[in-house]
């Protein structure tokens, strides 16, 4: 199985970028591990706060296989701490599907059409990070959860 983070736009901050790309490259040894920029849409002075989030989604949902598995990290998403990922994790993984993508949405969040296709939610935690950081809190997230399944020294509990 293929592990995506699918992202509205570039990761453009340079300290989260070399985060990012660190647990990227450590992820490999565990998995298929790719990071999808969609593109920020342009001229959005003109929408509305929904339809920004309407033409992100038909955008996302574009990426987004019907045999996939849709992860999306939202503020309203179930909270689990490390192990309890680590074995969501797990159960996803045993289901034989091509991708399994998690996904950080644009600055207002997801459409109603993308959280119809989700087939989970996770909350990072209940306070708010930008949508860069996001990306490399989820990696390293990811990646400890690889350790613990894998029995190795990385998470102390």
């Amino acid at each position: 199985m293929n592990v995506v983070l699918l992202t509205v736009g570039k990761t453009d901050v340079p300290w989260v970028k070399e985060g990012l790309d660190l647990y990227a490259s450590r992820l490999k040894h565990y998995v298929p591990f790719s990071v999808t920029e969609i593109p920020e849409l342009k001229k959005v002075s003109a929408l509305s706060k929904q339809q920004i989030k309407e033409k992100e989604g038909e955008l996302i949902l574009k990426q987004v296989g019907p045999q996939d598995i849709l992860v999306l990290l939202d503020e309203h998403g179930r909270e689990c701490r490390s192990l309890e990922f680590a074995e969501f994790l797990e159960k996803q993984l045993a289901t034989g599907a091509k991708n399994l993508i998690f996904t950080v949405g644009g600055a207002y969040g997801f459409s109603d059409e993308v959280y119809k296709r989700a087939n989970w939610k996770i909350s990072l935690s209940k306070m708010t990070f930008s949508h860069q950081m996001v990306r490399t809190i989820f990696a390293e997230q990811l990646y400890r959860a690889f350790t613990i399944l894998k029995g190795e020294p990385y998470h102390h509990e």
